[in-house]
């Protein structure tokens, strides 16, 4: 009997109800993903992480509870269920909200006036799957963001190399999606290690979250895979009304 595929537990959180109910028609109308619970406020977005079993939330910035709330829940969302994937929905092109975003702990940003019901379904699959979800500008800002806060390093002042090739290891797993049980059953070491590895590669590269990292680590290009999913079919239905072609970027991420 063949392994059925697991089905993608979805909150969507919102200020608008009726944009919920669209998003989610969207996601719905795939077998492998189902949206479990619908929010407008930051109460109703963490209540339902609390009650339900969640793999990915997609929430707006803005809230019932006012602007730029929907960012604030994000912070709290990643804080409190560390597991849960998390994507920013966007209506404008608001570049300092991508960095702020990522900052918080999302793993994509998406626009849903801007892109298809194809290129919804496509983002929560590849967050779910550990993978970051951004297009090249988007990823470019953030990257330019992260190395004026902290001038990513590779060498120190006497030009010896910072990682170990145990600690380089860990980072290539890392950006290949892998969870920190996974990574210590890959390498033969303990959970416990590997977060300590983990710590000590933070303080050496002046980074402070795996989202950090996995930017440094595409930044240098080294070890992490991009995909630049360009030309992609467009779909007849789109959550804009206008078909719109993909131009996304996508890397490996643990969350």
């Amino acid at each position: 009997m063949p392994n059925k595929q697991r089905v993608v537990s979805i909150l969507i959180a919102t200020a608008d109800m009726m944009v919920g109910e669209l998003l989610a028609a969207a996601l719905n109308r795939r077998q492998s993903l189902r949206v479990v619970a619908k929010a407008t406020t930051a109460q109703e977005a963490l209540e339902a992480a609390e009650s339900a079993n969640l793999d990915v939330a997609l929430v707006s910035t803005t809230l019932a509870d006012g602007p730029l709330s929907g960012l604030s829940v994000l912070r709290q969302l990643h804080e409190n269920f560390p597991e849960l994937k998390l994507v920013v929905l966007l209506n404008g092109p608001e570049s300092n909200l991508v960095v702020d975003a990522f900052r918080a702990g999302a793993r994509g940003v998406f626009r849903p006036s801007q892109s298809t019901f194809k290129s919804l379904c496509r983002c929560v699959d590849r967050v779910h799957a550990g993978q970051i979800w951004a297009d090249s500008k988007e990823l470019s800002d953030v990257m330019e963001a992260f190395s004026r806060l902290a001038p990513m390093k590779v060498v120190n002042a006497d030009g010896l190399r910072l990682l170990t090739k145990r600690e380089e290891d860990v980072v290539r797993l890392l950006a290949e999606g892998l969870q920190n049980r996974e990574i210590a059953s890959q390498l033969g070491l303990s959970e416990h290690t590997v977060k300590n590895y983990l710590f000590h590669i933070f303080d050496k590269l002046g980074v402070s979250s795996r989202v950090e990292l996995v930017l440094y680590a595409v930044s240098s290009s080294r070890r992490l895979q991009i995909e630049d999913v360009q030309n992609d079919e467009p779909d007849i239905e789109t959550l804009g009304g206008a078909a719109a072609g993909d131009d996304r970027v996508t890397g490996t991420i643990e969350g």
